[in-house]
């Protein structure tokens, strides 16, 4: 292998250099502390060539200083080679923030793609987040839930390359201390820089948090509600697909196994996710999308999902629904000059959802809605982002809307419980890029009036 000949190679050229240079370095020296400072203006052989045209050149000895510390040099840089060799840190090359993005890898997730050779690759986050409830709702009300501090999850990225076209990639996720999961697992076949196919547990492409869900890449303590009722965060599903850019265009589209709608609630679809368990795959479905870089930092497009949710399980006197499931997002994000600008709007359609919600006896007052929309605007500003400094101080503010009934199967009534405002404001410190600290205030109203504020704090990390 190349690494065992490498070892060996080295230290033996270090060795060579510095038996051929040091002599002659150290005979300079020598040579013009013997002759005095008199004779070394004479000696035409210690004098450089430009001498002869009347300049005076360097002094010997300083000559031969120069010659020690650029030989010294050389020495460091193959003893830093030697010494990642025998860490077994892999060779690197450089990944770009838009060729991350475009294959749907948050930073940490990306370490398998950064190396240059063949073996493993590990990297990983984790978050912990802290819950206080406010002790009365909208209306004046007690019963506040008890205040919550939950290592929400602990992640081990783990990928291998096997050579310059097949790699392998996992995240495999450890939620609340005690569950333990697989949020993505997938092999991809490198076509070449703008093209590639992958297989596996995939994370649907959908919003600005499915696939970027690491706690140092999206502002907040908590995900945006959208993205979580709507755009059910974190959704993976079994498949296979296509992604690739060309310019500032990138892309990415799968065939997945759909939702399994017997599992819809009021609250949205999140329920339905079947998480690449034994997934039931009678109806299957398409997911994609499409964003545009006009410059870096900044990004617009659209995701979409549309597959059967029945599954061969929702059954109406005796007919199988197919429960047909739509979900289109546009988002857009800006991060320049310290400023993080972020904005999303998303769109779910359940077909036949009052024959769905009779077939699985929900009430009356809180049946599967026909439409359910959310979407959020946020914005925050690095207030030492003109300073030279690698620690960041991010006020924020997001405003979100989001209603999982907004438009309710006939003869049915809305749970107005889901129908919800949302306004946070915090602040985001990260003494270093990989630790953040998140810190914020939500004022949370419903159309039921049953709304409670809370606050907020997570501590998050990755590598």
């Amino acid at each position: 292998m190349p690494h065992r000949l490498l070892v060996p190679v080295i230290p033996a050229t270090v060795f060579l250099l510095a038996l051929s240079s040091a002599p002659a370095v150290a005979q300079q020296a020598d040579a013009a502390a013997d002759r005095g400072p008199a004779s070394a203006t004479t000696d035409s052989s210690a004098v450089p060539a430009r001498a002869e045209t009347g300049s005076t050149g360097p002094e010997p000895a300083a000559q031969g200083q120069a010659q020690i510390d650029e030989l010294q040099r050389r020495i460091d840089l193959l003893a830093a080679e030697v010494e990642k060799l025998r860490s077994g840190e892999a060779p690197r090359v450089e990944l770009t923030e838009a060729r991350r993005r475009s294959l749907g890898l948050a930073p940490s997730a990306a370490a398998t793609y950064r190396r240059a050779t063949e073996g493993v690759s590990l990297a990983g986050y984790g978050e912990m987040l802290l819950e206080n409830f406010a002790s009365e709702n909208e209306a004046g009300r007690g019963g506040a839930p008890t205040t919550r501090l939950d290592f929400l999850r602990a992640i081990l990225y783990a990928g291998y390359r096997f050579n310059d076209k097949f790699l392998f990639n996992s995240e495999i996720e450890i939620e609340h201390s005690n569950e333990t999961s697989v949020e993505f697992a997938y092999v991809d076949y490198l076509a070449n820089d703008n093209l590639a196919l992958r297989g596996g547990m995939l994370l649907l492409p959908l919003g600005l948090t499915n696939e970027f869900h690491e706690p140092t890449v999206f502002i907040g303590a908590r995900r945006p509600e959208t993205e979580q009722r709507i755009i059910p965060s974190t959704w993976r599903e079994n498949g296979a697909g296509v992604l690739g850019s060309a310019g500032m265009v990138n892309f990415r589209a799968y065939v997945t196994n759909g939702l399994r709608g017997a599992a819809f609630t009021s609250a949205g679809l999140r329920s339905g996710r079947q998480k690449g368990a034994n997934a039931l795959a009678a109806n299957l479905a398409v997911s994609g999308r499409v964003d545009v870089t006009p410059v870096p930092g900044i990004f617009g497009g659209i995701g979409f999902y549309n597959g059967g949710s029945g599954q061969e399980q929702v059954l109406l006197d005796g007919a199988r629904l197919d429960v047909g499931t739509t979900i289109v997002e546009v988002h857009g994000q800006a991060q320049l000059r310290g400023w993080d600008l972020r904005a999303l709007f998303a769109d779910a359609t359940v077909d036949e959802a009052g024959a769905v919600s009779r077939a699985l006896r929900l009430p009356a007052t809180a049946p599967i809605a026909e439409t359910m929309r959310g979407g959020y605007l946020q914005a925050g500003y690095n207030v030492l982002s003109q300073v030279a400094t690698e620690i960041a101080a991010v006020p924020y503010v997001r405003y979100e809307r989001v209603n999982t009934q907004h438009r309710i199967p006939a003869g049915f009534t809305r749970d107005l419980t889901r129908d919800g405002r949302l306004v946070t404001l915090g602040v985001e410190v990260k003494p270093i890029p990989n630790v953040v600290i998140k810190t914020d205030y939500q004022w949370v109203s419903n159309a039921a009036n049953t709304g409670r504020n809370q606050f907020n704090v997570n501590l998050g990390y990755a590598f």
